[in-house]
């Protein structure tokens, strides 16, 4: 039986533009129209907005944790717990984010994601895995632990590739031994290739754009700048990318990682369009400060949440953020001086844009997935729907 669902009195956030009390009207679970006013609907059910804004859901593309649980604990329970802890802050679609491991960890966890998916009823829906490494310079691991980091192996990946079908992006560094040849290999089966965690300069860049390579991880984290070689200077990752326009770049707006002034510049050369918000979230998100276990429980390293951010304890490197998607569109308002719609779009359209999943979902249009936030002018996330579900309701 068709249900129909009215959500009025609310400012409605569109690609083009806000809505001031506008309705946005639901068939089961897609979108079938966002207008002004409040047309008749008869049988409709109601939600009053009260005035607040109406947004696409917010989707994450790269997140490892939440709630106490990381997706590397390799339960069905910790994927579960991370996606419905997410939804209470506006997530509605997440892609689950591995750290470096052995094979064996990183075969577990894809068994669990499968587990999940058809049990995530109350969270955040899954688009898929992005494998986080193994394939990283050592020299720029950052918190992953250094003891799993290696060159790419292409029997290794291809097992992999093999073993999961629900694999949808994975991040490596490009300068390594093998990384083009492998990008192009995951271009051959639809997945994405991102450079992460990496010392490249100019010319590995452009080898690894050319094979595939469309997407910068966590951009400025983990990464080369302008780098000297003996005499000479080369451009390092971030000016290779800024320089390459079609490549879209990630960035983990918490506060801390990026400073404001960096957050308005990358906005000002890459723009809307190529800018994805991520949390890169570990398992405290959601809890309180204090020690903390980045990656799996048993095995995983231990780190201490300060100041809204994880950091390993020698204070060397951060180790994930704490963040939830509200945060970051407030802080893109709020820090780098960026238009709400223009700052939903980077968590909404442009992610789904990147992870090829635009026709469903990323916009309040008619035919999309009904994935949708009510939030006030602070950005607090009042009510979320995921799929014509609704899966937190505090309005």
């Amino acid at each position: 039986m068709t249900q129909l669902t009215k959500i009025i009195n609310g400012n409605i956030i569109t690609p083009q533009r806000v809505i001031a009390n506008g309705t946005v009207i639901l068939r089961d679970d897609k979108i079938l129209d966002v207008t002004t006013g409040n047309p008749e609907t008869p049988g409709a059910t109601v939600i009053d907005a009260g005035g607040r804004y109406v947004s696409p859901g917010f989707i994450d593309l790269h997140i490892h944790g939440g709630g106490g649980a990381d997706f590397m604990d390799a339960t069905p329970e910790a994927f579960l717990t991370v996606a419905n802890l997410h939804a209470r802050y506006g997530t509605t679609a997440m892609v689950p984010t591995t750290l470096t491991a052995e094979k064996a960890d990183l075969l577990r966890t894809l068994d669990s994601y499968a587990a999940a998916l058809p049990l995530n009823t109350r969270g955040a829906a899954f688009l898929g895995i992005h494998m986080e490494g193994p394939y990283f310079a050592m020299s720029q691991r950052g918190a992953q632990h250094p003891k799993y980091i290696r060159n790419p192996d292409a029997a290794e990946y291809r097992e992999i590739l093999d073993y999961s079908p629900h694999i949808v992006r994975w991040s490596i560094a490009p300068e390594l031994p093998g990384a083009p040849e492998m990008g192009r290999h995951l271009r051959s089966k639809g997945i994405l290739p991102a450079i992460a965690h990496t010392d490249a300069i100019y010319d590995e860049v452009v080898e690894a754009y050319e094979s595939g390579y469309t997407l910068a991880t966590h951009f400025y984290s983990a990464m080369s700048g302008v780098t000297r070689r003996n005499l000479f200077r080369h451009a390092g990752v971030i000016e290779s990318v800024y320089l390459t326009d079609e490549m879209d770049v990630e960035i983990i707006a918490d506060g801390v990682h990026l400073p404001p002034a960096l957050l308005k510049l990358i906005y000002k050369i890459k723009g809307p369009d190529r800018i994805a918000l991520i949390t890169d979230a570990m398992r405290a998100a959601g809890m309180p400060p204090g020690p903390s276990i980045l990656g799996p429980l048993n095995g995983g390293l231990d780190v201490i949440i300060e100041d809204d951010v994880a950091k390993l304890p020698d204070y060397s490197a951060f180790a994930g953020s704490v963040a939830t998607t509200d945060r970051l569109v407030r802080n893109m308002i709020q820090l780098a001086d960026i238009p709400l719609p223009e700052a939903v779009r980077m968590m909404s359209l442009t992610p789904a844009r990147i992870m090829g999943v635009a026709p469903q979902k990323g916009s309040l249009s008619p035919g999309k997935d009904a994935d949708i936030v009510i939030m006030d002018e602070n950005i607090r996330v009042h009510w979320t729907m995921v799929d014509g579900r609704v899966v937190f309701d505090e309005l």
